[in-house]
């Protein structure tokens, strides 16, 4: 058995090719940690926007225990390339472009 398709989740902006690394190193010379565009759309809308769970998953069209799971994978990512020195990559998944 297959697993569910994955919803589209509604995220503001492009963010393509865009990473935030310590200043004065390459970045082929950094590990680099992917997080996904929904990934910071849920950081932006909770805690830069200071929504609800429960308000940005409607915003983003998912459900409240879904924007919780994104923003626990997505902050601890988030803190191990501040604590490791590592580059912090945005990816972009296919179905959102």
């Amino acid at each position: 058995m297959s697993p569910r398709p994955k919803k589209k989740r509604l995220c503001k902006g492009k963010f393509c090719d865009r990473a935030f690394k310590p200043a004065g190193t390459p970045l082929q010379e950094l590990q680099q940690i992917s997080i996904q565009q929904d990934e910071l759309e849920a950081l932006r809308l909770c805690d830069y926007q200071g929504l609800f769970q429960e308000q940005a998953g409607e915003r983003m069209g998912v459900s409240r225990g879904t924007v919780q799971r994104i923003l626990t994978s997505a902050r601890r990512k988030v803190a191990e390339a501040l604590s490791t020195g590592s580059a912090l990559v945005i990816e972009v998944d296919e179905g959102q472009e």
